[in-house]
């Protein structure tokens, strides 16, 4: 005679990736997401995303910071990209600096910002370029006279 087989403790497939997340087109979120797998966003984030990949639609908005290994952008992004790889289609709409290993950009896309390559895009800020405070006049802006 068999036992039944008990499905109280299911053990996870260890070769498993993790399911894809979809937000859709009416879905507002406020707040910083973070996950290991794959997200297609249709809808709207006010906060930082953290995620494995992220493929935005036409529809998809973010303002915040979005940190991935890959990147693709047919929304808005209002906010920093930080990926080892970046896709900017057509109608992407970017308004801030993209750090990236790889950069791929369809002519339409539109950006407001600055381009990095780097060898590691998801680590941290760019250190601040360091302006040095001179006394000199540049020869272009006219000196004011001496008060007497």
């Amino acid at each position: 005679m068999k036992k039944p087989v008990s499905n109280n403790n299911p053990t996870p497939r260890p070769t498993a990736a993790p399911t894809p997340s979809i937000i859709g087109s009416d879905v507002e979120i406020e707040g910083n997401i973070r996950t290991v797998g794959e997200l297609q966003l249709d809808g709207a984030i006010k906060g930082d995303l953290t995620c494995g990949g992220v493929v935005m639609g036409e529809s998809g908005a973010v303002k915040g910071i979005i940190t991935a290994d890959t990147v693709t952008i047919r929304g808005t992004v209002n906010g920093e990209i930080r990926a080892r790889s970046v896709r900017l289609e057509k109608s992407a709409v970017v308004e801030g600096d993209v750090y990236h290993e790889s950069l791929s950009v369809e002519a339409g896309a539109k950006l407001t910002g600055r381009f990095a390559h780097t060898s590691s895009p998801k680590e941290g800020k760019a250190a601040p370029v360091e302006l040095k405070q001179t006394d000199e006049t540049p020869s272009f802006v006219a000196k004011k006279p001496a008060a007497e």
